[in-house]
């Protein structure tokens, strides 16, 4: 298992995803991004202050419009990152 440093002030999506390499390899696959129409510059991270951080991306669709397609946003993702565990959190409803 690979031991990164916790002592980041800015953590980046791509150091998210490498750190989530044994955790949830699944996460950031070609096929899971694919499926909800996003891309790696699609993410955007906020440190959270309890240390934690949180990721958001739209969740897009194909669909058809006037003849053409189109991707348009039908959700978002919201996910926590803790880069003690290096593991994903649910974000704690309000």
């Amino acid at each position: 298992m690979i031991v990164y440093s916790t002592k980041h002030k800015d953590m980046t999506i791509y150091e998210i995803k490498r750190r989530l390499e044994d955790t949830a390899p699944q996460y950031f696959s070609r096929e899971s991004m694919k499926f909800f129409g996003q891309t790696m510059k699609d993410f955007r991270v906020y440190k959270q202050k309890d240390g934690r951080f949180l990721f958001t991306a739209p969740i897009r669709q194909r669909t058809r419009f006037s003849g053409s397609e189109i991707w348009a946003t039908i959700g978002e993702t919201r996910r926590i990152f803790n880069p003690e565990t290096n593991r994903l959190e649910r974000e704690a409803k309000a």
